[in-house]
Formats: C-alpha cells, sequence, structure tokens
C-alpha cells in the first residue's frame, strides 16, 4: 500500500491497471454491482492508489467516486496499528493471497467527524499478475446505541425488495416467491404509498434507509 510494496513486487503500475482494463465485459457489469453495494468498497493498485470506488465509499469523505481516483489509501485511512500494513506489504511481496484485516480510523463527510472501523483488503484478479490489484471492503464500526427500526415492511415485502435491488424483474421475482406479477406489484405499489415514493429505484433505495434491507450484503438480503 505505499511505494516499498511496489518496488519489493514485480510488475508495477501497468501490471495491476491492466488487471481492470482488461477484463472485457465483465467489467462493466462488475462497475454497476459496485454502485448499488451500500458497503464502502474500492479497487486499488497494489501500492494503495484508489483505482474504481463506489458511491458508499466516496460518502465517507463527502464526495463523489471520481475524485477518490489517484489518492492512496492511507492518505484517506490511518491505520491503528502499523504493524499490520507490514504483514500486508510482505504478504504481497511473497505473492501470498489471502484476506488482510487492517484497523483504520478517518475523517468522515465535510463535518469531519472521527470515526473507526475495519479496511479488509483482497488481493484480487488473475494469479498470474504480479502484483495483484487490492479490493479493500470498509465497516465501520458504529460506537453509539443501535438504532431503532426505521421501516416496515412484511417478510414477503422485504424478500422482493432485496430481489428487485438485485435487479430482478417482475415476473422473475414472481417466479422466485411464487406469486404473480399482479401479486408483485401490489406489494410494490403498497410499500411506495407506505414510504412515499415512487418508482422501483426509489423504493430499492429508501429500503436501504430504512433498514429493511442489509447494507453489507451482496446479493441484497433482508435484514
Amino acid at each position: 500500500m505505499d511505494n516499498g510494496m511496489a518496488d519489493g513486487a514485480a510488475g508495477g503500475p501497468a501490471g495491476t491497471a491492466g488487471a481492470v482494463e482488461t477484463a472485457g465485459p465483465w467489467r462493466n457489469h462488475f462497475l454497476i454491482l459496485l454502485d448499488r453495494i451500500p458497503l464502502p468498497v474500492a479497487v486499488c493498485h497494489a501500492y494503495g492508489e484508489v483505482l474504481i470506488a463506489n458511491p458508499a465509499m466516496a460518502a465517507q469523505w463527502g464526495t463523489v467516486p471520481g475524485r477518490l481516483r489517484g489518492r492512496n489509501l492511507l492518505d484517506l485511512f490511518r491505520p491503528r496499528d502499523g504493524a499490520q500494513v507490514e504483514r500486508l506489504t510482505e504478504a504481497l511481496r511473497l505473492g501470498h493471497r489471502s484476506r488482510y484485516p487492517l484497523e483504520v480510523r478517518w475523517h468522515a463527510g465535510p463535518d469531519g467527524a472521527e470515526r473507526e472501523g475495519e479496511l479488509t483488503v483482497d488481493p484480487v484478479g488473475d494469479p498470474s499478475l504480479r502484483p495483484p490489484a487490492l479490493l479493500a471492503l470498509l465497516r465501520i464500526r458504529d460506537t453509539g446505541p443501535p438504532p431503532p427500526p426505521r421501516g416496515r415492511a412484511s417478510p414477503v415485502e422485504a424478500r422482493i425488495l432485496a430481489l428487485a435491488a438485485g435487479g430482478a424483474t417482475t415476473a422473475s421475482i414472481g417466479a422466485a416467491l411464487g406469486l404473480t406479477v399482479d401479486g408483485v406489484n401490489y406489494h410494490l405499489t403498497r410499500l411506495a404509498r407506505r414510504w412515499r415514493v415512487q418508482g422501483r429505484t426509489a423504493l430499492v433505495a429508501r429500503a436501504y434507509v430504512l433498514g429493511v434491507l442489509s447494507p453489507d450484503s451482496w446479493p441484497p438480503t433482508p435484514a
């Protein structure tokens, strides 16, 4: 995650960029999924430079994903234990591919409030690529009391919303849950009226805000 790591592993910047850029049609599909995931996620070079960040990650700094591109993870996050970074650096140099957790702190949002969490780093891409790209997932630690339930949805409604959040069509939702198309639309219409939103996209977004869908799972699941 620093220049020393890049020097210790073969390949350099062009190699890891290729891991992302040559993925073909899957790259566009991956970017669409990345935007939908409420968990903060970034894809980086082996030395920490951000290649891609999703909106949830950018929101931690009150900005948009494009403004994180080119930033280094160690400029954004402060590891609580420098030894964790050293172990990750050495593992990448040796070509190991495991999951590496880093306890981190950062100043989030426009107000600069300090937050804490765990940044999980996974080497990804073709095993022959050295060094690999890194997939970084941020789990935010909530130090306050758990928030009270804010949304109301029946188990069937929650399952419909989870399938809709994953991109399923009305017909496929009905087939998965044993409902007719009219039955699925009936539930969606009731939810739209209850939450005072219009359209499936707004319903899914509202479901995440209200805590009806789990914010840290993919494919989407009810909370």
